[in-house]
């Protein structure tokens, strides 16, 4: 354990290596779903406060819990599709926010259950599928960007002119100049910066309301279950599910690249502590008003170019990340970003989702017309709801219309019947055919930025 100024000096890195993913994630699912005000700025500090929580967890762990080495949680951009259309389906704004938290609920104690058994399973889940995934959510999630960059409300009349586009060139030209001339700590805060930019610019344009942050107090916390008491809705829990899943298999690459950075062997028992405090974090993130939990790849960035491998470190950074989620007036300062200033970032951030789930896809043999066919069948009926909501509303029931809504559930879907179909199903009398066992270290250990927390 580091002396405790190098604790919070190197922990407060830390930190700000990862507070941009932390504070854009319920950003996007509160603007998806049609939140604004200060009912952003409290999912924002509950996000920060969660993401300490599973941070500790994971770092210093409990019994049969957490797999106690430099790992830094927070919440998924993967998830968004997911939880916007699941809190969509259920009426939108604070009135779907119950179904969103009662899937997170569910699904991170599902995680938490299955863990031991979770290598089994892993098998469904090659880069061929989980490449065809991360490509879904990147394409599903630019019409997000779109209207995030037009302004947020395509009903408004201010949505789409000059100004709102001006602004979110801005933030957009900010973040490709960082990306190109700095190095180190800056390009990692790029989006950060570029937020911060865009919104000052916003502001001087008159654009930009700040008057939440002086109503907001110092210090406080929201009430867990704030929002009312969780729905369990079936097709909302699956469609966060199956995130879930995605998640957990990325993660596993992460854990063993950790691994291999601070010279420790990670085996299956390590994996199954480690997916368990992935679970029981997002089970608790979903009680906190908050999102699901996935681990920070640049934050092992961080780790090779410094060479401190403390878990100290890390879990001092989970301390200062909870005291920042309990300052609700961080919260209404994030809250005051211009849709259209968010819109310039989400360019990138869910552009680089789409390129991640090509990366990993370059792992799988496409050369096979059985895999060509089930990559571009997926990607094709992912889309259809992106192209024609319309086919939702004609689904009888609320559950095949909330399927229906939902490009990555149906995409996901259609990606792993295909699998099993393709690789997996033997007709009786039929040769069997050899499928390549996945090693998730190998896998994904080659690609340490992933789409939950891109760029």
């Amino acid at each position: 354990m580091p002396a405790l100024w190098r604790m919070a000096v190197y922990g407060l890195q830390h930190v700000l290596a990862f507070y941009a993913g932390a504070v854009v994630m319920p950003l996007l699912v509160a603007q998806g779903i049609g939140m604004s005000g200060a009912d952003i700025g409290m999912l924002v500090n509950a996000s920060l406060l969660t993401c300490g929580i599973a941070t500790l967890l994971q770092s210093v762990g409990l019994p049969g819990i957490g797999i106690r080495l430099p790992v830094v949680q927070g919440t998924s951009t993967t998830a968004v599709p997911s939880l916007v259309s699941v809190g969509l389906a259920a009426g939108g704004a604070k009135a779907g926010l119950p179904t969103v938290f009662g899937a997170v609920i569910a699904a991170g104690l599902a995680l938490f259950v299955i863990a031991p058994v979770f290598s089994k399973l892993v098998r469904f889940f090659p880069p061929l599928v989980t490449g065809t995934i991360v490509t879904i959510v990147g394409i599903t999630l630019l019409s997000v960007a779109a209207r995030q960059v037009g302004g947020g409300d395509p009903a408004a009349k201010s949505f789409g002119e000059p100004a709102q586009l001006g602004m979110a060139a801005v933030t957009l030209a900010v973040i490709l100049l960082l990306s190109k001339f700095s190095r180190g700590f800056f390009a990692t805060v790029a989006v950060l910066v570029g937020l911060a930019v865009g919104t000052a610019v916003a502001a001087l344009a008159g654009r930009s309301d700040f008057s939440g942050i002086a109503d907001a107090s110092w210090l406080g916390m929201t009430a867990p279950l704030h929002y009312g008491a969780p729905h369990f809705g079936v097709v909302a829990v699956l469609s966060v599910f199956m995130v879930m899943v995605i998640i957990a298999v990325e993660s596993i690459g992460q854990f063993f690249a950790i691994g291999e950075i601070v010279g420790r062997e990670v085996d299956g028992k390590q994996i199954t502590r480690a997916l368990r405090a992935d679970g029981l974090a997002t089970a608790v993130a979903g009680a906190l008003n908050s999102f699901p939990s996935t681990v920070y790849s640049q934050n092992i960035g961080l780790i090779r170019l410094t060479r401190v491998k403390s878990r100290w470190i890390v879990a001092a950074a989970g301390v200062i990340m909870m005291f920042l989620g309990l300052v609700p007036k961080v919260g209404a300062v994030v809250a005051a970003m211009p849709p259209s200033v968010l819109g310039g970032a989400t360019i990138v951030l869910f552009s680089t989702i789409a390129v991640v789930g090509v990366q990993i896809l370059s792992q799988a043999d496409l050369t096979d017309q059985r895999n060509t066919t089930l990559v571009a069948v997926s990607i094709g009926i992912g889309f259809l709801p992106s192209a024609f909501p319309q086919f939702a509303e004609r689904m009888p029931g609320r559950q095949l219309h909330a399927l229906f809504e939902s490009g990555i559930i149906l995409g996901t879907l259609s990606a792993l019947l295909l699998n099993l179909f393709f690789h997996h199903l033997r007709l009786p009398g039929s040769a069997k055919r050899t499928v390549q066992p996945v090693d998730p270290s190998a896998h994904y250990m080659q690609h340490e930025v992933h789409a939950k927390d891109a760029p």
